[in-house]
């Protein structure tokens, strides 16, 4: 997968799995990343699906409707590529927090709800349920930070309290930060994110 990696500062903090939004690139979050842990290192990913020339991390049949088909494969697809990522970069790859925007939200709760192990917390913004009906993994130990907004035409605010108990019921300790916004990323969003970071992982 088209990827950038830039080795950090504190080889003790976790890793950032970095996974943009449709339309986006995997410059489009490094910003967030300095914010969030500027000593961590960075694992950057394009998504691999094209959607009317944007990119995308997985296929959809519609607004809000997943190609599960589609969703499994890639999911499995990212989650192979980051443990060979950390070997050719000499990386923990059981020190790995995901931060995704949108539909690379979604593809790292795709990767909480179906590979136990896959990551040990992750910054989730403006995310949607991947999938529904499924047993999740044990997720005692894994931390989570949704970022949502109240007037979300996306993602619903019924949307975000599903998903937040749905991983709460696997036995993450998942914090929620709610926006009077839209689904785009805010400022204030994006600093709540990494406070809530810094109480986490430090």
């Amino acid at each position: 997968m088209k990827h950038l990696f830039k080795q950090g500062s504190d080889t003790k903090a976790p890793v950032l799995l970095l996974l943009h939004g449709t339309g986006g690139t995997e410059h489009d979050l490094l910003g967030l990343a300095d914010m969030v842990s500027p000593g961590s290192s960075v694992l950057s990913v394009r998504g691999n699906v094209l959607e009317n020339g944007m990119l995308r991390f997985f296929r959809r049949l519609a607004e809000g409707v997943f190609d599960m088909e589609d969703l499994q494969f890639r999911t499995k697809e990212l989650h192979d590529f980051v443990n060979q990522a950390s070997v050719d970069y000499t990386f923990d790859r059981s020190n790995v927090v995901a931060i995704g925007y949108s539909n690379g939200a979604n593809i790292a709760a795709s990767m909480l709800f179906h590979i136990p192990g896959s990551l040990s917390g992750a910054i989730l913004h403006h995310p949607m349920v991947p999938r529904r009906e499924i047993a999740l993994p044990n997720l005692t130990g894994v931390s989570c930070f949704i970022g949502a907004g109240n007037n979300d035409p996306i993602c619903a605010p019924s949307e975000t309290e599903e998903l937040t108990s749905l991983l709460t019921d696997a036995g993450a300790n998942v914090t929620v930060h709610w926006e009077s916004a839209g689904h785009q990323l805010t400022r204030t969003e994006v600093e709540a994110s990494a406070a809530w970071y810094q109480a986490t992982y430090k």
